[in-house]
């Protein structure tokens, strides 16, 4: 599972760092007695330096992954080596075509670095940090005729928390000829709330009446959950049937409504 493979650290450097500025403070004060005003000046600072090196261990236990990077600060997107969208078919995007937005991993595939026992559809080897990663790809059942008949009613667009390194050669094998996928979306353009990635739909389309994302993690779509489709998670159950029951949501239901999020409230409250 290509996005929750967890990079682990440990504190030993932390600890380190402490020992040594506190022996480097010890020695400064031979010879020297500390005012009380002093010892409280500095016991702030050590207390700082404590908080400042928890909190970049937990941003650390937080966020990175192996094969993934910290999201970066919205005012750095500009500064990104890629953009924050990515155009894939050639086709002008159109804002006024009802759009379907799907997540990667766990929605259409399932990625791991171990070699699964079931059957796997492809290899991807992303480059990463100047690492060659070998990922071994399923394929979620029906996903081909999923896109292919979807993509001829519906706009599609990936948004996905990978790092574009990886997500993208899945995206070339799941859409070799760049026909069907009209944009897709990686991690740099998801925002972190409250610890959390999320999929802000804004930056896909400016009228939210017309769009629907898909998503295994209701984190992802925490800014516009009437916008979601909530999907099963997908690990290598070869007789899974989601894509085709949102199929059948898109092809039917989803058709007669001119906001879709109004199709959603109803389909989504009828399924519970």
């Amino acid at each position: 599972m290509a996005t929750k493979l967890i990079l682990k650290k440990t504190t030993k450097s932390i600890s380190r760092h402490q020992r040594n500025y506190l022996r480097r403070h010890r020695k400064s004060q031979i010879g020297c007695s500390p005012s009380p005003a002093t010892t409280t000046v500095i016991a702030t600072i050590n207390k700082s330096i404590y908080r400042c090196h928890r909190t970049f261990l937990c941003l650390f236990s937080r966020h990175a992954t192996k094969g993934f990077k910290i999201l970066k600060p919205r005012e750095d997107f500009q500064n990104s080596p890629y953009s924050l969208f990515h155009e894939r078919s050639g086709k002008s995007f159109d804002e006024t075509k009802k759009t379907i937005v799907l997540d990667l991993d766990e929605t259409l595939v399932h990625s791991s670095m171990e070699k699964p026992e079931v059957p796997y559809d492809f290899v991807v080897n992303p480059k990463i940090d100047g690492q060659i990663l070998t990922f071994f790809v399923i394929k979620r059942p029906g996903v081909d005729e999923f896109l292919k008949k979807i993509g001829e009613k519906y706009q599609i667009v990936v948004f996905t928390a990978g790092l574009r390194e990886y997500a993208s050669l899945v995206l070339d094998k799941l859409d070799p000829e760049r026909r069907v996928i009209s944009r897709s979306f990686y991690r740099d353009a998801c925002s972190e709330i409250d610890g959390r990635l999320v999929k802000d739909l804004g930056f896909v389309m400016r009228d939210l009446r017309r769009v629907v994302i898909v998503d295994d993690n209701p984190n992802s779509y925490a800014l516009q959950p009437e916008n979601a489709f909530p999907i099963k998670p997908f690990s290598d159950d070869l007789e899974d049937v989601e894509l085709k029951k949102l199929g059948e949501f898109l092809y039917g239901d989803c058709v007669k409504f001119e906001d879709m999020r109004v199709a959603l409230k109803e389909f989504v409250g009828r399924d519970e």
